[in-house]
């Protein structure tokens, strides 16, 4: 996939068990960028997505837990989402070599 095909997303997570948690930060470490408790910036293809959702959708109890993954748009040309960062500066993820 070419970078023109990235999308930057918003993950936010409400894991009500430790271990839980803990397995699902490890886990979105690998797609993104953290950026506050519970909350990670993410720039993916469409393949991508669909493997972090399965990832997640294994760990999570689907009766307990809540996942969300907001689409904020193209990551293509250089634009960057309107972000409003008050206090530390906004620093959007940088597009990394994926090592399969």
């Amino acid at each position: 996939m070419k970078a023109k095909d990235e999308r930057f997303y918003l993950v936010s997570y409400d894991i009500r068990d430790d271990r839980r948690w803990r397995r699902i930060y490890r886990t979105l470490r690998g797609y993104g960028q953290w950026l506050q408790l519970s909350v990670f910036h993410c720039r993916l293809t469409r393949r991508r997505l669909v493997s972090l959702e399965a990832a997640v959708r294994e760990i999570v109890n689907h009766g307990e837990d809540h996942v969300l993954i907001i689409d904020l748009g193209p990551a293509a040309g250089g634009t960057e989402p309107a972000v409003c960062s008050i206090g530390l500066p906004y620093k959007p993820p940088e597009r990394l070599p994926v090592i399969v």
